[in-house]
């Protein structure tokens, strides 16, 4: 397959996008609050590990910090050394509006930057504690609002930027785990110099509402294990 027709797959299938790490399927999963917590979990520690370095090159991956979720939120797992910080995304890192906010089978691998590290994953941990205390969706929002707000929640830093280029997530149950790509974490405003969402561009932006950084993502050919992605 072509990097053009791969480019225009992935607009097709952006159409629909929602979630940072997902392109919505046809029918959704997702419940209208949040259940138990047991089916948001992964029981086993050392494959929720696994699974979050699948996101990135083992080259950065196995020197990055990686986080696993536990019923209070995320903790530390395996310390890193270089910067990056790998975990498994849950559904709640979607936009507030989308119907599959609490859909407890979705698992997004990405591995973070350290820029990213910086104004990202504070945002990610704090989320997932209020998902998992059992706030509301409007009371996470009004949260978020407030966390901007109060700058506690910062704005991206320039070249912040993620890895998912994990073939293991389940990101729906119409398209598995997606393509590989990576992920620039980007001001509304900037979005525009980045050329996306334009004909024969390899850029596609999806925006998150009107205080998270808007996701540009840019395709690859292979995991991150170095195999070819399906085309």
């Amino acid at each position: 397959m072509t990097l053009f027709r791969l480019r225009r797959a992935l607009a097709l299938l952006l159409t629909a996008a929602a979630l940072p790490f997902v392109v919505r399927a046809a029918a959704g999963e997702g419940l209208p609050t949040r259940g138990p917590i047991a089916p948001y979990l992964m029981p086993d520690r050392q494959a929720e590990t696994a699974l979050a370095r699948s996101a990135a090159p083992p080259s950065i991956a196995a020197k990055a910090e990686v986080l696993v979720l536990t019923s209070h939120g995320f903790e530390t797992a395996v310390k890193g050394t270089n910067g990056f910080v790998c975990l498994v995304e849950r559904s709640w890192s979607a936009p507030f509006n989308d119907t599959e906010f609490w859909n407890p089978k979705e698992r997004g691998p990405d591995c973070y930057n350290p820029p990213a590290v910086r104004t990202e994953i504070p945002q990610l941990l704090r989320e997932a504690q209020w998902a998992l205390a059992g706030l509301s969706r409007q009371q996470m929002a009004d949260r978020t609002k407030a966390a901007f707000a109060d700058r506690s929640f910062k704005p991206p830093e320039p070249s912040a930027f993620g890895f998912m280029l994990s073939k293991r997530g389940y990101l729906n149950h119409a398209h598995g785990p997606w393509y590989p790509h990576v992920m620039f974490f980007i001001p509304r405003g900037q979005v525009a110099s980045w050329g996306p969402n334009v004909d024969n561009s390899p850029t596609q932006s999806v925006g998150r509402g009107p205080y998270l950084s808007t996701l540009v993502m840019v395709p690859v050919l292979t995991w991150s294990d170095g195999s070819p992605a399906p085309h």
